[in-house]
């Protein structure tokens, strides 16, 4: 069984996943941190492969990305660095990046490298479903990975069947159409998740966009499986302190 079935078939709501730039603050934070994050009650942790132009990240994420690659952080050195990193984390862990470098260092070694550290899923929101189903999709199978799919408040119903169709793990519901990190009004995305469950989708949901504290995270939670935090995380992490302090009393914040 995946760990993305065994996570959600012990739990149906609150599930937290928590998004960390690779490589920030320091090159070598990012095991430390997500040590802290399981530590501290995070479900699952979403690893973002820094990239100079991430198209769905707003300025915070974009910022911890030329961070991050300053320090000399590359796909090669991440999966260096999580070589290992199973015999201390067991909640899923996806990485989430763009197609650009991937390719660069080449789809089928990429998906390959990943399984064979003990990633569980891929987010990256710029691979077409139709590329998805005509050469991609195949590969990703072929290693075992998940892949989660985004849909926003825009995209119709038979498009979000559609998607969560070809996603597996979870689907990514995007809480607005913006970039990550905005302020959001939660009135309009009740409705939205209202839409979003009575579809009565295969694939448990999880929101993102705009989630940043317990309140947000409650609002969602009653109408979602869950919630992704990355820009309020990120900046966090930017405060003074250790990452793993700081790791633990966000965590703390959100849940208790």
């Amino acid at each position: 069984m995946s760990r993305f079935k065994e996570l959600f078939e012990k739990k149906h709501s609150g599930v937290l996943n928590v998004y960390v730039t690779a490589g920030f603050p320091e090159l070598d934070s990012t095991l430390v941190i997500m040590e802290a994050l399981q530590q501290s009650g995070a479900d699952v942790i979403e690893i973002g492969m820094p990239y100079s132009d991430p198209l769905a990240d707003g300025p915070v994420i974009q910022e911890s990305s030329a961070v991050a690659l300053e320090n000399g952080m590359t796909i090669a050195r991440l999966f260096e660095q999580l070589k290992g990193f199973r015999e201390k984390i067991h909640v899923p862990v996806v990485l989430m990046g763009y197609m650009n470098p991937v390719l660069q260092y080449g789809f089928e070694n990429f998906c390959s490298d990943a399984a064979a550290v003990g990633i569980d899923g891929l987010i990256l929101p710029d691979l077409p479903a139709l590329e998805f189903e005509q050469s991609y999709g195949k590969v990703i199978k072929k290693y075992n990975l998940d892949f989660i799919f985004l849909v926003t408040p825009e995209t119709s119903e038979e498009r979000v069947r559609k998607l969560d169709g070809l996603s597996s793990g979870f689907l990514y519901a995007v809480s607005s159409s913006s970039t990550t990190g905005k302020e959001q009004d939660f009135s309009g995305v009740t409705s939205y998740l209202k839409k979003l469950e009575s579809y009565q989708l295969k694939n448990p949901v999880l929101v993102g966009f705009g989630i940043k504290d317990k309140a947000t995270f409650d609002a969602v939670k009653a109408h979602a499986h869950g919630a992704i935090i990355g820009s309020a995380f990120i900046k966090a992490l930017s405060e003074k302190g250790t990452p793993s302090a700081i790791t633990s009393r966000f965590i703390n914040g959100v849940l208790n």
